[in-house]
């Protein structure tokens, strides 16, 4: 072997000892058992999370009680209009025409009536006179008595016509603005068996409301006059504020999920809330400053074979009592404490033996793994030969 060769394996074999020399001088640091987290003070905020849509407070339906022929139109989306301005008009012609029809029939009837009635003024001479029967003097009083009648139903007709045919023209009930119209020029309104919508009106877009479906394990912690901030996609991190006005009973299912409608009140001074417009809302339960604050991946830690102790008397646990552990000289402790407000990432703790600086177990920091390496193959993945009936290769065989 030529010399060279000695020396570079020289100083292969010297830098393999170097390598095993440096990890025996230099082992890795011990790995702990547990994750910890240090108790600490602070601002915590609990909140609820819900989804609603955001409309007027008030919004009025402006239909129709007459059906016809839309012939003009005088208001569009947007349009602001006050009380008693016209919005449409229908086509007057049928209702004109059973206007003169009545006005016509009233002026036959009040004929009818006035022979009537002076048939009925010589009946009375003459029955004085015994020149006719008493029952003739009747049937003649009867007869002037039902033409009056028909005098009065055909000025009833006549004022019904007048009403349809102001009907005709649609005006608004009251001042605000148009957020919808339904309804176009040309197009036949049809008023047979229900009230058709031909204007929505907005009477003030300065208030909104937020109607937002909470779930029903969230309910109960919303009050009325409880805080509500929210958001809207149309303005990023822009945050509007509301109050709750309302929860109302009717509860909404779907797919076995209840959830119940809420109503938030907001202020909408500068218009930038428009209806429809989808709402994040965050339902400020509490707020705590200065709190002395648990982790709240603390709760779900439980050593292995810790069995929790019952109270005495076999009384019953307050729920909001739960057992945590510190970390006391490398072992973990058990500590009663009672928690208030939370939210993704922290407790409130209201009492119990735990202090700021103090060390709690937050989870195991070394995972179990199943036995294997590199050459054993993945877990569970032997195969056994069905001809052989021994664990081996794949082929012609299949998967345990």
């Amino acid at each position: 072997m030529k010399r060279r060769n000695w020396i570079i394996l020289g100083v292969i074999i010297a830098a393999i000892a170097g390598y095993f020399a440096w990890k025996a001088l230099n082992p890795p640091p011990p790995v702990p058992l547990y994750k910890t987290a240090e108790i600490g003070t602070g601002d915590l905020t609990e909140e609820i999370t819900a989804n609603g849509v955001i409309n007027p407070v008030r919004v009025v339906s402006v239909g129709t009680q007459v059906s016809g022929t839309v012939q003009a139109l005088y208001a569009d989306f947007n349009d602001r209009v006050t009380a008693g301005q016209v919005l449409l008009r229908l086509d007057p012609a049928l209702f004109t025409s059973r206007l003169q029809a009545s006005e016509a029939a009233l002026a036959n009837a009040r004929a009818s009536a006035a022979l009537q009635a002076a048939n009925a003024a010589r009946a009375a001479q003459l029955v004085k006179q015994d020149y006719i029967s008493r029952q003739d003097y009747e049937t003649t009083l009867a007869s002037a008595k039902g033409a009056a009648a028909q005098v009065a139903q055909a000025e009833a007709q006549i004022r019904q016509d007048r009403a349809n045919l102001d009907f005709s023209v649609i005006r608004s009930p009251v001042s605000g603005v148009v957020i919808s119209r339904q309804i176009d020029i040309g197009q036949t309104v049809a008023a047979s068996f229900n009230t058709p919508t031909l204007f929505q009106i907005a009477r003030d877009l300065t208030q909104m409301q937020i109607e937002a479906s909470v779930a029903e394990a969230d309910v109960a912690k919303v009050k009325p006059g409880q805080r509500v901030d929210f958001s809207v996609d149309a303005y990023g991190a822009r945050l509007f504020t509301g109050t709750v006005d309302q929860i109302r009973l009717n509860p909404t299912t779907q797919q076995n999920v209840v959830t119940y409608t809420v109503i938030v009140k907001a202020a909408n001074p500068d218009g930038a809330l428009l209806p429809g417009m989808t709402a994040n809302a965050d339902f400020i339960v509490a707020e705590k400053k200065g709190a002395l604050l648990l982790p709240t991946a603390a709760l779900s830690f439980k050593p292995e074979g810790w069995k929790p102790q019952r109270a005495p008397g076999n009384k019953p646990r307050d729920p909001d009592e739960v057992t945590v552990f510190a970390f006391v000289a490398g072992q973990p402790q058990p500590r009663q404490v009672r928690l208030g407000a939370s939210d993704t990432d922290n407790s409130e703790i209201v009492s119990g033996n735990l202090k700021a600086g103090e060390t709690v177990i937050t989870g195991k920091a070394t995972p179990d793994k199943k036995a294997g390496g590199i050459f054993s193959g993945p877990p569970d993945s032997k195969y056994k030969n069905d001809k052989t009936g021994k664990d081996g290769g794949r082929i012609g065989g299949a998967r345990k």
